[in-house]
This record gives C-alpha cells, sequence and structure tokens, in this order.
C-alpha cells in the first residue's frame, strides 16, 4: 500500500511507487485496490492509503520525491525512534509560527557543523535569544537529527 504498510508485507512506500511508476494514477489506484492485503484493510484505513496515493500523485516530482524520503526514512527506524521523531517534530509544530521559523533556522544551522560542536555551538551566545521551550525543542531536534533524512 501507500501508506506506512505497503501492500506486499515488507514493501516500502518508495519501492511500491517505483514498480507502480510507469502506471497513471488511474492505473496505481487499480493496482492498490486490486491488493489483497489492502482488501483486507477496514475501510478507514483502505481509504486512508487512497487519500495518501492520490495526495503523492497530486505533488510535483522533487515534492514527491522528498515526501518518499522522509516516509522511507521513518520506516527504516524502530517504533521508539519514531516515536522519538514524531515528538521532536510535533513539539516543534507546537510552537508559535515566528518562533517555530527561528528553532528551525537554528536547527539547519547546527545541523551543519559537526556533531562534536553542536553542544558547545548550542550553548554560546551565539543562542542565547532561544527561551526554554525553544532551547528544549532545539535539543530534541539535534537529539533525533541522526535519524533524520539527510539535508
Amino acid at each position: 500500500m501507500v501508506g506506512a504498510n505497503p501492500v506486499a508485507k515488507g514493501e516500502h512506500l518508495g519501492d511500491w511507487m517505483s514498480r507502480h511508476s510507469n502506471l497513471s494514477p488511474a492505473q496505481q489506484q487499480q493496482a492498490l485496490e486490486r491488493s489483497p492485503d489492502f482488501r483486507q484493510l477496514p475501510p478507514d484505513q483502505q481509504q486512508r492509503e487512497r487519500n495518501q496515493l492520490a495526495r503523492l500523485n497530486a505533488m510535483p516530482q522533487d515534492q514527491r520525491q522528498r515526501t518518499l524520503e522522509r516516509t522511507e526514512m521513518m520506516e527504516r527506524l524502530s517504533p521508539d525512534q519514531r516515536v522519538q521523531v514524531r515528538g521532536a517534530m510535533q513539539q516543534l509544530g507546537a510552537l508559535p509560527p515566528d518562533q517555530r521559523q527561528m528553532v528551525a533556522r537554528s536547527f539547519r544551522e547546527l545541523r551543519g557543523l559537526p556533531p562534536e560542536e553542536r553542544v558547545a555551538a548550542m550553548n554560546s551566545a551565539r543562542y542565547g535569544y532561544l527561551n526554554p521551550a525553544q532551547r528544549a525543542t532545539l535539543n530534541n531536534l539535534i537529539r533525533v537529527e541522526p535519524m533524520l533524512p539527510p539535508r
């Protein structure tokens, strides 16, 4: 399937999309619907899978590729790692938009440094403007950074 549980057991979303890339969106939809694993899903999960496929096919190619890479990365993580990554991203998303942008920019800057230099940089005056919530979010993002797709 096209979500977290691809059609063939153990198959990842990127693999499924690659195998079906020569098909039109309508043909991909038919391939999805014909899958025995898909038909065994509850109706609400089937609808989520249909919606996910439609969203992917509506994206420009570069955005679709980034989405597939992020999904592939998450599929390869352990359940505990997924929880950590989702928690850090939810924490970032819970910040007000201006703070979210500031923390995201700081994260991109820190991510560009070698891992052994990040803690020292974060504790430098350069990031002294961060409030405790922003700093906690940034710390969690740095902690899960090795689990995130490459920049």
